[in-house]
């Protein structure tokens, strides 16, 4: 049973920097695509960035512009997003999600983590 565990969420003002982790178990990792989505109150879960497991070649949303990075590590099983340039509008919970699909799409994910709280006080 695969499972993804967030960490790395929490406060950070305006302009800093954060990195997120996503622990992955219980999946063919080469078959899988893992990436982060975020969702802030009132608006709907929006495609952060994804990275194929086998490929590594990472994908990202145009809204992320260059503020962000994802990167994976074999050896930990763990998909990472750093975030810099951080502002207000970044505030979300962020999920971190993996599917068989070369490029995430929100309604197809198979597996969700449970989520990482990040807020950017302004």
């Amino acid at each position: 049973q695969a499972q993804l565990v967030e960490s790395g969420g929490g406060l950070v003002q305006a302009g800093g920097s954060l990195r997120l982790s996503c622990v992955v178990s219980g999946l063919p990792f080469s078959a899988y695509t893992v990436g982060w989505f975020r969702q802030a109150p009132g608006k709907e879960r929006e495609y952060v960035a994804s990275i194929r497991w086998i490929s590594q070649i990472p994908d990202y949303a145009d809204s992320m512009g260059s503020r962000f990075t994802i990167s994976l590590d074999n050896a930990k099983n763990a998909v990472y997003l750093e975030m810099s340039s951080l502002e207000s509008e970044d505030t979300a919970v962020y999920y971190c999600a993996a599917d068989r699909k070369i490029l995430l799409q929100y309604a197809r994910v198979e597996y969700w983590g449970q989520g990482t709280q990040v807020t950017v006080s302004s």
